[in-house]
């Protein structure tokens, strides 16, 4: 399992950093040219060498909180359909049905079976091909190689995550993981929107605090802190803690009793494209789906432990408000931001965005798609 700090070591590089007036550095700046955010061509190579090819988190396990749950969307332009078997295994599908490749399923619910809508070929959770409607139509038929076409699905760390491409890397290195997602926590609300910014313009927006002050000068910034950040690394993937003001009370506390819950965020990188940012009061998963050059689809899982279902009575409350902070604030600040850096784009005046050494976890995912590239 990956290592990263705990509560008495991270909270120990904060005070060091809010002392010295520091943050942390990588060793070198980094370029990455601006070919990169509007090439077809290189787009075309991040979907099916990269999206399709690498176990990706798809949704969180709280999406799919007992037999027959299920979950449609896209993943890398893909229609695909996450359900829970009766035997609690989760199974992903490519949503087509195998007469005519109608979607079988929409959104998110609970289901025994799924009837194509077109002519109403229905299958089982497992995928298997259960009825076909006036089947004499079909003769010599083989029913048990027309059931729903899989496509690699695992559990891990309390997220569900899926390998398009038959070719792609075993999931051994999700074993090393750090623990991601609390076993207790519910779904309190999800939500699909459109952004017209790059994928990558928009991750780039979640991995470095160098921005808070100027994008989120009475949202963000006055809870938090100017420029101050520990980055850490795990494999291709990263974790950046962006702490608040009321660490601070933890000075006075003994070393081995502190706990930072509730005093910092922590926003983990989980190569390629999702987020899963850890809150005050609520952990939000969200995925950066490639619509086209300049729009990118966010998919968001808010989740509280303990909460109830739906938004209602027994849904925890401080998670609830946590939540409408974030998005009817830092979310909208960030999303005007990522939007304009596309339209900027278009200006011709860099041929390269210089990323500093306060922006390091940056260049680490930068360095880890090149590399994917490549391989």
């Amino acid at each position: 399992m990956a290592s990263l700090l705990d509560d008495r070591a991270m909270a120990q590089r904060i005070f060091d950093h809010i002392e010295a007036g520091t943050t942390d550095l990588s060793d070198e700046l980094w370029r990455e040219p601006v070919e990169s955010y509007r090439s077809e061509a290189r787009l075309r190579q991040e979907i099916e060498r990269v999206l399709r090819r690498t176990p990706s988190a798809f949704c969180p396990s709280a999406a799919l909180p007992e037999p027959g749950s299920y979950l449609a969307r896209e993943a890398a332009g893909t229609p695909l359909l996450a359900v829970r078997g009766s035997d609690r295994v989760v199974r992903v599908f490519r949503n087509a049905c195998r007469h005519r490749g109608m979607r079988v399923a929409d959104g998110s619910g609970c289901a025994a079976a799924f009837s194509c809508r077109y002519h109403g070929w229905t299958y089982g959770l497992d995928g298997a091909l259960r009825h076909v409607p006036h089947a004499d139509g079909f003769p010599g038929l083989e029913r048990e190689r027309h059931g729903l076409v899989p496509v690699r699905a695992v559990e891990r760390r309390g997220l569900v995550w899926v390998t398009q491409d038959p070719a792609g890397p075993e999931d051994g290195a999700l074993d090393d993981l750090p623990e991601l997602l609390a076993d207790d926590l519910r779904l309190f609300a999800a939500r699909e929107n459109v952004v017209g910014a790059n994928w990558k313009i928009f991750l780039e927006g979640f991995l470095e605090g160098y921005h808070i002050k100027t994008t989120h000068p009475e949202s963000f910034y006055p809870y938090g802190f100017d420029n101050l950040n520990v980055i850490e690394y795990f494999g291709r993937n990263s974790r950046v803690t962006y702490p608040f003001q009321r660490i601070r009370k933890l000075a006075s506390v003994p070393p081995e009793e502190r706990r930072v819950d509730g005093a910092l965020t922590y926003v983990y990188q989980l190569f390629p494209n999702a987020i899963v940012a850890v809150l005050s009061r609520h952990t939000v998963f969200t995925v950066l789906e490639p619509i086209s050059l300049g729009e990118t689809r966010l998919c968001s899982f808010a989740m509280a432990r303990g909460a109830g279902e739906g938004s209602g009575a027994g849904t925890d409350e401080q998670a609830l408000r946590d939540a409408a902070f974030v998005n009817q604030t830092g979310a909208g600040e960030d999303a005007a931001m990522v939007q304009a850096i596309q339209r900027g784009l278009a200006s011709g005046a860099n041929e390269s965005f210089v990323y500093g050494r306060f922006e390091g976890a940056i260049a680490h995912f930068h360095r880890s798609l090149h590399a994917a590239l490549e391989a």
